[in-house]
């Protein structure tokens, strides 16, 4: 096994970093489609976390558009960061190879956070707060959509 194949883990670590519960409900949507992932799955393969993950995911996206909304770097925003990437991270993961994939997907989301929200300050300032946040949504929800499916094609 080699470090290649946790690609999927890191990656998703950094699209978390920009939307923390994008990855989870990602993964959720596959579920729900009767599709797999390479990993185990403790959490997500429960109904109600899987619909709880698509209700934290839709509500993040509105939310993240409000004047109100806190940075990702806050306590509670790093805190949801860790919990979704390393939920993710496992999940994409090979069999036997979910607590790497969670640590390198959590060591990944954590420090990204800091530089995603730069990103997005920069964004605001030239654009504003509701486009910059369209495009970062379009952005992360292709990201991942697109690191999910090259962890299940990998996981064949």
């Amino acid at each position: 096994m080699t470090y290649a194949a946790l690609l999927p883990s890191a990656l998703i670590g950094a699209i978390a970093s920009a939307r923390s519960m994008t990855p989870m409900a990602m993964i959720a949507t596959v579920r729900l489609a009767g599709r797999n992932v390479p990993g185990r799955l403790y959490l997500l393969d429960h109904p109600l976390f899987k619909l709880g993950a698509l209700a934290m995911g839709f509500g993040e996206v509105l939310g993240d558009k409000m004047k109100s909304a806190p940075d990702r770097t806050v306590f509670l925003g790093l805190l949801a960061r860790v919990m979704s990437a390393g939920i993710a991270g496992a999940a994409l993961a090979p069999r036997g190879r979910e607590k790497a994939g969670a640590a390198l997907a959590v060591g990944t989301a954590v420090p990204l956070a800091y530089t995603t929200l730069a990103g997005r300050k920069r964004a605001m300032t030239s654009m504003g707060q509701t486009p910059s946040g369209l495009i970062e949504d379009a952005l992360v929800v292709a990201a991942c959509a697109g690191v999910v499916a090259l962890a299940m094609r990998r996981g064949r």
